[in-house]
């Protein structure tokens, strides 16, 4: 893969890091307190950072992406959830919902032409389609292929649902505190910090995985190098 195409993807993820996880930690852990922002107004500003990165990003990319408009959804939600003092199970449930819908939406596209799986670990910017589409004619095994595609699918719809399991236990472990209170502020920007260790790296995992099967097969369906269908 080239450099220029290495770039953008190293600065979404620093961003993400940054704006997503990094600023509301800091704004909630350290801004909650009477004395600064207190604790609504600090929930308000932290999450207008992941709020505002997002809608850039939408703007940016000029695409209705699912994955940004469900981040954007969450945002708003968890303010809303927040400033409206719910219980802490409301936010639980949340935290749960999100990942568990991906799941879901993973398992009813694969009954349809175009599987979400493929969006997510074979999209375009990393395999040519039109050379492996091609490729699978001529071996006549694309219903061999799609096989193997249904079976990457579950893995990564199980890895939102061990997000999702996760994501609910977390919040549940976590947020103690009478919601609207400074504690509870705290607890929340705690909560976004561990997010990242606890619940992103086990369900990373589980996508590499399944990314490396779905490169494996390809290369036994087709005969060929998988390096021979993806972008230079």
């Amino acid at each position: 893969m080239s450099e220029q195409s290495t770039k953008p993807q190293q600065q979404g993820f620093f961003g993400n890091l940054v704006f997503n996880i990094a600023i509301p930690v800091i704004i909630m852990t350290y801004a909650s307190s009477d004395e600064y922002l207190g604790p609504a107004w600090s929930i308000v500003v932290a999450l207008a950072f992941p709020l505002t990165y997002g809608l850039i990003e939408l703007k940016n990319t000029r695409k209705v992406n699912m994955f940004s408009v469900l981040g954007i959804i969450s945002v708003l939600l968890t303010g809303g959830i927040s400033l409206l003092k719910l219980p802490a199970e409301y936010m639980a449930i949340k935290e749960a919902a999100i990942p568990a819908a991906i799941g879901l939406a993973v398992l009813i596209t694969q009954f349809t032409k175009k599987p979400l799986v493929k969006a997510l670990i074979l999209n375009d910017q990393i395999i040519n389609w039109d050379k492996l589409n091609g490729r699978l004619a001529e071996t006549n095994s694309l219903e061999l292929f799609n096989k193997k595609v249904a079976v990457s699918s579950y893995i990564v719809a199980s890895s939102f649902f061990l997000s999702s399991v996760l994501n609910y236990g977390l919040a549940k472990y976590i947020l103690v505190s009478e919601p609207g209170t400074t504690a509870y502020t705290e607890e929340l920007g705690r909560m976004t910090a561990l997010s990242y260790p606890v619940i992103v790296i086990p369900s990373m995992v589980l996508l590499i995985i399944a990314l490396v099967y779905l490169f494996k097969q390809i290369s036994k369906v087709t005969g060929d190098p998988i390096e021979d269908f993806m972008h230079q």
